[in-house]
């Protein structure tokens, strides 16, 4: 963001949205521009159209998303592509959770526009969060003002952990998400019995709405049964959610299922 966002310039991005994606517009120095997909989280063109000025620089897209999951249509992928071209504006991609898509094949928006700047990593494909590796390829002028920024902060990540990267990148990971596709189908399924829920396409989190009350007041109740949800607030603009992350045993997705079935019907 700070290789291509100049004070008073807007970024576009979609809500809910990653935590970060509002402070890394603020540390820029720009304004967000933020679309509302609820309820069922896609994105509408028209609306993104509407949301142009001409102080609009970057167009910010995650798909699969955190929190809801949701995973973009081809035609929405090469709408936003081929608007961004059309208008200048710089799309960025973010495809952290590409691998993770259960009901189709991953499309990346820079299929239809070369000059989308595509950032991705290992920490949720490979579950090597703490490592804090990642890669993005795009524009060379773009990644060329990201390698100035690189060398005055980070310089580089440590040698043995790019070489465990390379290594990741051979390792086969369709049973794992295969797995994770269970692990959400069984999820969706239990929960439908007391909650409006989205099957997410894609990551590996559900997007529950709270059965009564804020996202926060309901999460509340479950920590104080040892569950540990997240508040939808914390990604969006509504407190009206809340985040379940079933990146974990069985056992575990069990148990959760059990306390939130006991909240809705209390």
């Amino acid at each position: 963001m700070l290789a291509l966002v100049n004070p008073g310039d807007e970024v576009i991005y979609f809500d809910p949205y990653f935590v970060i994606y509002e402070s890394l517009v603020r540390l820029a120095g720009g304004s967000s521009v933020v679309i509302d997909t609820y309820p069922d989280f896609r994105i509408d063109l028209d609306h993104v159209r509407d949301a142009i000025t001409p102080r609009t620089k970057v167009i910010l897209f995650n798909s699969p998303a955190n929190p809801t999951g949701a995973v973009a249509d081809s035609a929405v992928t090469r709408g936003l592509a081929e608007l961004a071209a059309e208008r200048n504006i710089t799309l960025i991609s973010d495809e952290i959770y590409r691998l993770f898509c259960y009901d189709g094949a991953f499309e990346s928006p820079a299929k239809y526009n070369p000059q989308t700047l595509v950032v991705d990593g290992f920490s949720k494909t490979y579950g090597m969060p703490g490592w804090r590796v990642g890669f993005a390829h795009g524009p060379n002028e773009i990644i060329q003002a990201m390698g100035r920024l690189q060398q005055y902060t980070f310089v580089c990540a440590p040698q043995p952990l790019q070489w465990g990267g390379l290594a990741a990148l051979d390792a086969d990971m369709q049973p794992h998400i295969d797995a994770y596709r269970g692990k959400r189908d069984r999820i969706v399924s239990a929960l439908r019995e007391d909650y409006e829920v989205e099957c997410p396409s894609g990551a590996f989190y559900v997007f529950p709405k709270a059965p009564r009350g804020t996202g926060t007041e309901f999460v509340t109740r479950a920590i104080e049964r040892q569950l540990l949800v997240i508040p939808g607030g914390i990604f969006s603009r509504r407190d009206t959610h809340f985040r379940i992350s079933y990146a974990a045993a069985d056992a575990t997705i069990d148990r959760g299922l059990e306390v939130l079935h006991t909240l809705a019907r209390g």
